[in-house]
């Protein structure tokens, strides 16, 4: 079995250290290919740097990764980079892509916009298994706690039954506390908050020029969200489906 690590912090983050040392614990061979450089925010989208037509990526390692694990730099983004993977471009197609650990959360409606999720939704739409894992916060210090849940999650996707060849049911999206494991409270299911922990808000400036600003959102979340259950303390996970679509749909049609 083999694994692709990958992220959307770029592959500087020790968090793809931390990923690839929790599949090669499960088993997987392990391949590391992140972006050259942040890609926050990037979704799904499948965008690339080339060079006489053929994508630009160096050999270069995250910190603490060991010395047999290949690893590249990719000037991609994260999505584009499992797209590559599955088609044998960085060795074997993966049979599980894990993305992160992210620093910060990825909750509610706002993992559309997410590299880190666009990297798992896009391994889904090629039949490969896919866990996307975030830390809940922007300078992480309990990676050891998001190790122990990424193992928990790799553990049961690896149970999931393939519906049909080349299709599975979804992505795990992990959200953890950055606490001690001896203070996690669990591991729950959730479903998605609203938007999530940030807010985006539009300002208007002088000469017809707008301002996207996002803030941190304090105000109490439905019970049962993953937003909510993180602020609680509980790591939370949920299972994503997308693309999808309304098969009842009635319109005009001709």
């Amino acid at each position: 079995m083999r694994a692709l690590i990958t992220n959307d912090d770029g592959i500087t983050s020790p968090g793809l250290a931390v990923l690839a040392a929790v599949a090669r614990e499960a088993g997987y061979d392990v391949t590391v290919a992140a972006p050259a450089r942040e890609s926050s925010g990037a979704g799904a989208s499948l965008i690339s740097a080339e060079r006489d037509g053929r994508l630009i990526f160096t050999e270069t390692s995250p910190p603490g990764l060991p010395d047999d694990v290949p690893s590249f730099a990719v000037k991609a983004t994260p999505a584009y980079i499992t797209f590559v993977a599955a088609h044998d471009g960085f060795g074997p197609r993966p049979d599980l892509v894990l993305s992160g650990i992210n620093r910060g959360a990825n909750t509610g409606n706002a993992i559309l916009h997410s590299g880190t999720v666009g990297a798992a939704l896009s391994a889904m739409t090629h039949g490969i298994r896919g866990v996307a894992v975030s830390l809940d916060s922007p300078d992480p210090v309990h990676w050891e706690t998001a190790a122990a849940v990424t193992a928990r999650a790799v553990e049961w996707v690896g149970t999931l039954p393939a519906v049909s060849p080349g299709w599975v049911p979804g992505v795990l999206n992990i959200n953890v506390p950055d606490c001690e494991l001896g203070d996690l409270r669990g591991l729950r299911r959730a479903t998605l908050a609203t938007f999530g922990r940030v807010q985006g808000t539009m300002y208007r400036l002088d000469e017809g020029k707008v301002k996207l600003q996002y803030e941190a959102v304090e105000s109490a979340e439905t019970p049962g969200t993953d937003a909510a259950l993180l602020r609680a303390g509980w790591a939370t996970a949920t299972l994503l489906r997308a693309p999808c679509f309304d098969p009842d749909l009635a319109m005009p049609e001709f």
